[in-house]
């Protein structure tokens, strides 16, 4: 069934790149299995606990590194000759578009929770601590 789902997912959308990741690709496959999973429960804890400011440095790390990893996305969707691909691709600019928006709240979630950790007064505020 999840092959069935992936096959109609990758021609639907044209994302060739579901069916035969490019090198690259996998490479963030495996980023985000080791680095972006592990990091979901203890990002979904501190945001439900609220109140842990201790999750900005690590919610920093994982916004840029998923944010620089969507821009090679992205790059490779609008600037790559999908013709040559073994899987069906998208050849016109609405093509390319549709799958842009398969893709974009990939990049905007983690560019919200960038701009909150780096903006909100209740992460960003410096504590400063009384000498002793």
């Amino acid at each position: 069934k999840l092959t069935e789902l992936l096959q109609w997912y990758a021609a639907t959308f044209k994302d060739p790149m579901m069916l035969q990741p490019p090198a690259w690709f996998k490479a963030f496959i495996y980023c985000e299995a080791f680095l972006q999973m592990p990091f979901f429960p203890v990002a979904a804890y501190a945001f439900l606990k609220g109140g842990c400011k201790w999750i900005r440095t690590p919610a920093i790390i994982y916004s840029t590194h998923v944010a620089t990893t969507l821009f090679a996305i992205l790059a490779h969707i609008l600037f790559h000759d999908f013709s040559k691909s073994e899987h069906v691709g998208p050849q016109t600019q609405h093509e390319r578009l549709i799958l842009l928006s398969i893709y974009m709240p990939y990049l905007l979630i983690p560019l919200l929770i960038l701009f909150t950790m780096l903006y909100n007064p209740h992460y960003n505020h410096v504590e400063k601590r009384k000498r002793k």
